[in-house]
């Protein structure tokens, strides 16, 4: 930065006190809620979106990915753009323009106008989540800036549980479009609070030179591996020539922008920012993590829907259980986290997420939604406990800019685990039920006392021999993949407890020299 520049705009301003800090709160959540809420709520309208505009399911797809991939390249790009910016100013404008799109969306008239503004709605929507985290924190006095990030990780923890039954209630009760027009009055309410708010305490812009190589090789590099983990599944990954060359373009262009970046002065994303070891730890810990998490998130409702016939509105009320204790351990944890430890308090949170995940995946076919919503219940401290503390280790060594900065590669590396973890996961829960069915179908035969039984028992209730083998199969495919299910929530809350170790690598957030963060 300038050093001729006025010395107040050296140091970071005053904290909000009273009814302003309260006011900005809710507008920093509000605009981290709707735009983590808008990616988990368009998937439950993909079959009515699909087939309002005429296209096959696996077209209807890429109103995520394209989503997804415009997020996927802009979300490192934003300390470079806070930077360049401003971050109030970057973040109202980014808002104003997520709610402009999101109507877009909402209005749209055919397929590729929707995916035109899914596209734009990442493109810009990209830096609301990890600005309002940059922005909450330097909101909060340095005591109680813990109990900012147990308020804005709720954020990011009710909004995907949630999402499948909001966007499953808008699209039964009225239409699609309202999955998009939701956002309207969220936004607008949202920009308005904090230009009010927070007007004369942005950061004064740095004006670097455009790094358009740097630039270059993220867009291709992390587009191309977005695609990939998207389409793979549906794609039979890599027997598909398309999903080989993605997977390589990545490879080559992730792997040059890395080295090209390490040796430009003023690069386009800081990865110098892991040689600190508490960020580098983090980030290692939220991408693991987030790859167990999504793993749950997204193969029990899969599961429930496909094999149980549950509608999305109850599937995503069994999994919006997992917010409710949540709701209550995340400003709690937050406000204690000097007193507790952030380590400890992670290291609770690994071992409620294990123990619910466990619990999940001890399931038989005849559980009933009171069960499986008891199951999830534990999960709200699992899930508080994993971002609260990790968000507070992952901030407290970085300084002014570095804050947007390191929020957005965190951020980024969050999503790009549950990417994998939803890519991989839906992969291996498919095949491992095929793999299940092949195992079982083995004791399908006349050796076997108990199908004889079983089989006798139908013919006395009128079955023909073809609707036996047809009603014996259904009772073969829902074993397995009641065993694929159970054997991926068991994985996903091993994976947990295996982070244990590594978080205690980090050093106190709160300990001196830590910043406060």
């Amino acid at each position: 930065m300038n050093p001729s520049m006025p010395k107040g705009h050296l140091t970071e301003p005053e904290p909000l006190h009273g009814i302003k800090l309260i006011l900005a709160t809710i507008a920093l959540g509000l605009g981290s809620f709707m735009n983590v809420l808008d990616i988990s709520i368009a998937n439950v309208a993909l079959p009515t979106i699909a087939g309002d505009f005429a296209v096959s399911p696996a077209q209807g797809t890429w109103v995520i990915t394209s989503y997804a991939v415009s997020e996927a390249i802009m979300l490192p790009l934003t300390g470079w753009l806070s930077s360049r910016f401003g971050e109030i100013k970057q973040f109202i404008i980014a808002t104003l323009l997520f709610t402009l799109f999101s109507v877009l969306c909402g209005l749209a008239w055919s397929f590729p106008v929707l995916l035109i503004g899914r596209i734009f709605q990442g493109i810009v929507g990209a830096s609301m989540i990890p600005l309002s985290q940059a922005l909450i924190v330097k909101s909060f006095p340095v005591e109680k800036r813990g109990m900012a990030l147990g308020i804005w990780a709720l954020t990011t923890i009710i909004a995907p549980v949630s999402g499948p039954l909001i966007g499953g209630w808008l699209t039964d009760h009225y239409s699609w479009r309202w999955v998009f027009y939701i956002n309207i009055p969220f936004g607008l309410l949202c920009t308005g609070l904090i230009y009010w708010l927070m007007k004369g305490r942005d950061n004064v812009p740095v004006k670097k030179p455009i790094d358009a190589m740097g630039l270059l090789l993220l867009a291709i590099g992390i587009g191309c591996l977005q695609i990939m983990l998207d389409k793979g599944n549906e794609l039979d990954w890599f027997s598909s020539n398309f999903i080989v060359i993605v997977a390589v373009v990545s490879v080559i262009s992730l792997i040059s922008f890395i080295i090209w970046e390490l040796g430009e002065e003023h690069p386009v994303v800081d990865l110098r920012l892991f040689k600190i070891p508490n960020f580098l730890i983090s980030c290692l810990c939220l991408f693991i993590g987030s790859f167990a998490f999504y793993i749950f998130v997204v193969i029990g409702p899969l599961w429930m829907q496909t094999q149980l016939g549950y509608t999305p509105v109850i599937a995503g009320m069994v999994m919006a259980s997992t917010g409710l204790l949540a709701i209550f351990a995340g400003p709690l944890f937050g406000s204690q986290l000097p007193k507790l430890g952030a380590r400890r308090v992670a290291t609770f949170g690994y071992i409620c997420f294990a123990i619910s995940a466990i619990w999940s995946g001890s399931m038989t076919t005849d559980v009933d939604f009171h069960y499986l919503q008891a199951s999830r219940w534990i999960m709200g401290f699992g899930i508080a406990g994993f971002f609260v503390p990790l968000t507070a280790i992952s901030l407290s060594r970085l300084k002014g800019p570095q804050i947007a900065a390191g929020a957005g590669l965190t951020n980024f590396l969050r999503n790009l685990g549950g990417s994998i973890g939803t890519a991989l996961g839906v992969t291996i829960w498919q095949n491992d039920a095929i793999r299940n069915h092949a195992v079982l179908s083995e004791s399908i035969n006349p050796t076997n006392l108990q199908f004889m039984e079983l089989s006798n028992y139908l013919t006395g209730m009128g079955l023909d021999e073809p609707a036996q083998l047809q009603l014996v199969d259904l009772l073969v495919s829902s074993q397995a993949y009641i065993l694929s299910t159970n054997h991926l929530l068991t994985l996903s809350g091993l994976i947990m407890l295996s982070l244990i170790p590594i978080i205690w690598f980090a050093k106190p957030p709160f300990a001196a020299g830590g910043g406060g963060h």
